[in-house]
């Protein structure tokens, strides 16, 4: 079932954002600066020190939604340095961060397509189709359109080196089940989903052939947080001599944190592991523990695919940290 789920408010933005309607970096920050400007359309002022003041608080209220996502502070901060540089009347400062927001989105879509066709390049080159595991939903659903993980799913296909992509269900929110096994659907991809503990077992029958995943916050040296799992694919992959990709756009490297240890880690209602709908699968009484991310260590992935090409995580910072702006 798709529904569209239309937004008018910076708080039903900002509420979105929080219980996941809006997932996925890239489409956070999208999200985010659209909240700004939805923010801002509402403030009632003509004076522009209030006006700032007030769109401040703003800004502070789409922050506060989720923790490690980066670009969500990424888009909110180039909305916010506009707000504060842009001369002229309150109205037409407003335009101007409507025209910012959807530059923000067009930038999306156009990064995602880029991000595929250069996934294209560490295509192993045996067998000519290939198949793809990928971990949680990072496709059209979690950016601006076409998807970074996916996108080099969705490139692959295009050029006939795709046999099949294997999607782990990505527990507990399902997003690989429900989202990615979606989207292939849809575009007439082969798609097999697995259960998250299959994964090992798949790659040591030799079912598997490359991995590529998404990312929500990459640290300055590569280490690089995603949807809780990805390290143990990564750990399996990596036992098993199989390459294992991130894809994600400059505005996912966070260049001010050295490693891993100080990305933020997000910890999510444990309603989310002992219920589905209104059935209880769990017994009260019992903790949970429901972290909505992990870290995969920099060692573990051969390469870093983004806007500007695949990239050997050592060398994130000299090849993009002067291509870094807000």
């Amino acid at each position: 079932e798709f529904d569209w789920v239309e937004i008018r408010r910076y708080e039903d933005m900002a509420l979105a954002i929080e219980t996941m309607i809006v997932r996925g970096a890239p489409a956070i920050g999208v999200a985010a600066a659209y909240g700004i400007y939805l923010g801002a359309r509402d403030i009632p002022t003509s004076d522009r020190t209030e006006f700032l003041a007030q769109l401040e608080k703003v800004a502070e209220r789409l922050r506060a939604t989720r923790p490690t996502a980066v670009n969500l502070f990424w888009a909110i901060d180039r909305m916010m340095k506009v707000a504060h540089h842009t001369l002229g009347s309150v109205e037409h400062l407003k335009q101007v961060l409507l025209e910012t927001a959807q530059s923000i989105n067009a930038d999306d879509i156009r990064t995602c397509q880029q991000i595929g066709d250069h996934g294209l390049s560490v295509l192993p080159s045996s067998p000519e189709k290939l198949r793809i595991l990928t971990h949680c939903n990072a496709g059209a659903l979690a950016t601006a359109g076409y998807g970074t993980a996916l996108g080099v799913v969705r490139s692959a296909w295009r050029d006939g080196r795709l046999e099949r992509v294997y999607a782990d269900e990505t527990r507990p929110r399902l997003q690989g089940a429900k989202l990615t096994a979606w989207e292939c659907v849809q575009e007439g991809i082969p798609v097999t989903v697995i259960t998250d503990s299959m994964a090992a077992h798949c790659m040591k029958l030799g079912m598997i052939d490359m991995v590529v995943v998404g990312a929500d916050r990459i640290a300055a040296n590569g280490d690089t947080a995603n949807k809780i799992g990805t390290y143990s694919v990564a750990l399996a992959a990596k036992a098993h001599g199989i390459p294992f990709f991130v894809a994600a756009p400059l505005s996912t490297i966070d260049f001010a944190i050295a490693d891993g240890s100080q990305i933020p880690i997000e910890e999510r209602h444990p309603s989310e592991m002992y219920q589905v709908g209104e059935t209880r699968l769990c017994p009260k009484g019992a903790e949970f523990y429901n972290p909505a991310f992990d870290v995969t260590p920099a060692n573990l992935i051969a390469a870093i695919i983004t806007e500007y090409g695949a990239i050997a995580p050592a060398n994130l910072k000299h090849e993009l940290k002067d291509k870094s702006t807000v």
